[in-house]
């Protein structure tokens, strides 16, 4: 049973939604707080799925998220924006949020957002059975998929789920153009809609935490209209 650790102050909400997720077949936690959130966290307890709100009583969720990232990596994080404000849903994606809502928000939905991110976790742990696989060299480029690991001119840097799928797919034909529908679909498993700049951010954290190419140029590229693809060497 995934073990799902919701933070969010407003308890009516979390009651609805957890009786949801439970009947789903995940095993809910709550914190109504980041300091009782940061509490489990230390624990040696093990989540599989964080949903996390921007605004909480003692603190903002994007703090929360940032510290996430920089302790669990590995952790996929969905956030929850109340009104979805855009900047909050920016910030989020900035810092690593695998994927976001708008409060409030349908259970259903939720649902299905968190088992496309569940797919996406899974698909990297069965490529991860292939040794061979686990790897991906590139240029000065080193990437392990199973910890998210990634080396470029020596220095290393931790990437996210949904920040790998979309490196191991770019890598898998360098120099190729894919659209945005195409790295959306497969990389995120969900459709890219009109306003949704969630693939975007994706993208230009990966390509901070890559580094450029030792001329100085993006290792990943745009055309514009087309899409994205990951310089040929």
């Amino acid at each position: 049973m995934q073990q799902l650790l919701l933070i969010d102050d407003d308890v009516e909400l979390c009651e609805l939604l957890g009786a949801w997720l439970s009947q789903e077949g995940y095993q809910v936690f709550y914190a109504h707080s980041t300091q009782h959130a940061r509490q489990l966290l230390s624990t040696e307890a093990s989540y599989d799925l964080v949903i996390l709100d921007v605004m909480l009583p003692d603190g903002n969720g994007l703090e929360l998220l940032k510290e996430l990232r920089e302790n669990l990596p590995q952790l996929p994080v969905l956030m929850l924006s109340a009104r979805g404000e855009p900047m909050d849903r920016v910030l989020g994606l900035e810092l690593g949020a695998d994927d976001y809502l708008a409060k409030p928000c349908d259970p259903r939905e939720l649902s299905a957002r968190l088992k496309a991110i569940y797919r996406r976790i899974q698909s990297t742990t069965e490529d991860n059975t292939k040794v061979l696989e686990d790897w991906l060299e590139y240029g000065d480029l080193r990437f392990q998929r199973s910890t998210g690991n990634v080396l470029t001119f020596g220095q290393q840097n931790q990437l996210t789920v949904s920040e790998g799928r979309l490196l191991a797919l770019l890598l898998s034909r360098p120099g190729e153009v894919w659209s945005k529908d195409e790295l959306s679909e497969q990389a995120l498993e969900k459709k890219l809609t009109a306003f949704d700049r969630s693939l975007d951010m994706h993208i230009s954290n990966l390509r901070k935490k890559l580094g450029n190419l030792a001329d100085g140029s993006s290792r990943i590229q745009a055309l514009r209209g087309r899409g994205y693809f990951y310089v040929k060497q």
